[in-house]
């Protein structure tokens, strides 16, 4: 133990006689997917009757989905209205099944009577806290008309709805999830002041959206945008009845999928030629197609490199909009720094390369294509250099020389007209300088003072002390963000009829720190009692059950007190028993 805290001392010791020295800090590595944590949150309330009478909110909903990876991509789906009527977990993307589940969920949403827009979104935000995975990128789609209209006969006022509104969209902007607001607004009474507050504070967007036509635009630009990637434009094209000839450009080998959307008011009939000039069907397991009411979708697996056809036919004078969004799996990365030491007046240089899942792209025409500009900050005075990179077919090189600043940030952006990347930034201190031994007063004998041990104590006492302290926050932030393991076993017994419905096994893997028993019954109203029952991660894969409820618990037909937490092991078999309705719930924690 002593050898742990003396070795402790050493490494703090040698951090701080190496502040004068220059430091290169990068900052957190970007992620090395591109795939999304997507939360739609849609308003059902009464008034979406007028606001949205075409269910636009329900195309746009579907079309997101569609547009979504298999790639592993998450979709969770929140209805509200002056509380969270129906709720639909964040689904992992792996197939045509999941996408179809999702959207069979939406097309069974219903129409309620009053809103309360923050109840929509602070679900959004406690749903990406507990299921939210490293490597994902989230952000919350909400699809409202931006009023609320508060329930009489509850005690809840507006000032408070809209107090527990800005509590949400702080806590969603302290958490990086951004709001991308959809205002529906068929009957001119669009809150247009509050939804594009929501999404300015939380770095999102605000689309507004009186017809379906303008959906490819609006979700194209939110995935383009969230995910850093362009829009391609494509030309408008009118149906006459034969098929036409839209050219689809891949610019590179490296393109993951490309989302082709074509919105039209009738159905449209699609062909695919590859630019060896070979008709793929469609579907296939390279071509996947999806329709909808309004729209049609198709989407290329990995395409090749090079020109392909997509031929549409649609019904004579028909108007057929394109859009395109081509999605990657790279990004961009810094080398290293040549030096570790830099000072004034010294030339830096600097090379950026992209990453595929960990892999260097060695790719002559995705560097040849791309434009490439390094940004050099000083971060003294605030000022910004532009400097464009040269490209070979391994990175993009340049350099820069220091001028007196005390330190600067330096960011490498690439871009084509399809998508774009940026590096994490990297900072840069430079040397301070010493000073001269002419400015250094000679050392006086006859005025030597005793070595301070006093202070030299107090710094060992003090470093053991930061060490201590450290120790205890790592040891907090460890607990804070253990996961779950295994599955609880969910049935519902009707006590009046005693019917019980089928086991349903819920995956606990992606939940973090906490989840609570509400959720595993996706959040259904008649059993929202069990929100204040929370489940805890606990020593030797074990759970740790809290019930602030006043629901019973019962272990072995016995009442169990979890007030203060019980531990729960592997095959515990526990009954929930409600107050507010006559149902129990049984739960079985299993591997």
């Amino acid at each position: 133990m002593l050898k742990k805290w003396i070795s402790s001392f050493i490494v703090i010791a040698c951090l701080f006689c190496s502040m004068n020295y220059y430091s290169v800090r990068a900052a957190s590595p970007l992620n090395s997917t591109s795939r999304i944590e997507g939360m739609l949150v849609v308003d059902v309330s009464n008034s979406m009757k007028s606001s949205d009478p075409k269910n636009i909110s329900n195309e746009a909903m579907k079309m997101f989905i569609d547009m979504a990876s298999f790639n592993g991509d998450k979709i969770g789906a929140i209805a509200y209205a002056d509380a969270v009527m129906r709720e639909k977990a964040l689904v992992k993307i792996r197939s045509n099944q999941d996408k179809k589940d999702l959207k069979d969920f939406i097309d069974s949403l219903e129409k309620y009577t009053y809103t309360d827009l923050s109840t929509g979104v602070s679900e959004a935000v406690k749903v990406l806290d507990s299921s939210h995975e490293q490597d994902y990128f989230p952000l919350i789609v909400l699809l409202a008309d931006g009023n609320n209209e508060m329930d009489p006969k509850k005690a809840k006022t507006l000032k408070e709805a809209n107090s527990d509104l800005e509590k949400a969209i702080t806590a969603a902007k302290e958490k990086g999830y951004p709001i991308y607001t959809i205002g529906l607004n068929a009957n001119g009474k669009l809150n247009k002041d509050v939804l594009t507050d929501v999404a300015k504070q939380t770095n999102g967007k605000f689309f507004e959206a009186t017809s379906a036509d303008k959906l490819p635009g609006i979700l194209s630009e939110i995935f383009a945008n969230h995910l850093k990637l362009k829009v391609v434009p494509l030309n408008q094209i009118v149906g006459n009845g034969q098929f036409q000839d839209i050219n689809i450009h891949v610019p590179n080998e490296n393109v993951l999928e490309a989302n082709i959307s074509l919105m039209s008011s009738k159905p449209v009939e699609v062909q695919l030629v590859n630019p060896s000039g070979q008709e793929l069907a469609i579907p296939s397991d390279q071509v996947l197609f999806s329709k909808s009411k309004t729209y049609s979708m198709v989407k290329l697996l990995k395409p090749i490199q090079g020109d392909w056809t997509l031929k549409v036919k649609g019904v004579n004078q028909d108007k057929i909009d394109v859009n395109l969004v081509f999605n990657y799996d790279l990004q961009l990365k810094l080398s290293s720094l040549a030096k570790q030491i830099y000072k004034a007046g010294d030339t830096v240089k600097i090379s950026a390369f992209f990453e595929d899942n960990g892999t260097v792209i060695s790719d002559k025409d995705i560097y040849q294509e791309m434009k490439a500009t390094l940004f050099v900050k000083d971060l003294d005075k605030g000022k910004i250099k532009e400097v464009v990179l040269n490209s070979d077919n391994t990175a993009f090189t340049g350099q820069f020389k220091l001028g007196n600043a005390s330190s600067y940030e330096v960011v490498v952006k690439a871009e084509d007209n399809s998508f774009f990347r940026e590096t994490a930034p990297q900072k840069i201190t430079l040397q301070h300088t010493a000073k001269s031994p002419a400015a250094v007063k000679p050392a006086n004998t006859e005025d030597e003072k005793p070595f301070p041990w006093l202070y030299v104590v107090a710094a060992v006492v003090g470093a053991l002390l930061l060490v201590a302290l450290v120790s205890i926050l790592l040891a907090k932030m460890k607990q804070a963000s253990r996961g779950f393991s295994g599955q609880i076993v969910v049935e519902m017994k009707n006590e009046d009829t005693g019917e019980r419905t089928n086991p349903q096994y819920k995956k606990l893997k992606g939940f973090k720190r906490k989840f609570r028993m509400h959720q595993l019954l996706s959040l259904a109203p008649e059993f929202a009692e069990t929100e204040q029952i929370i489940f805890k991660p606990a020593a030797g894969d074990k759970l740790l059950l809290i019930n602030n409820s006043d629901s019973t618990i019962e272990k072995g037909g016995r009442a169990i007190d979890a007030k203060k937490g019980f531990e729960i092991k592997k095959n515990d078999r526990l009954r929930i028993v409600l107050k507010k309705v006559n149902k129990s719930i049984f739960i079985e924690y299993i591997s």
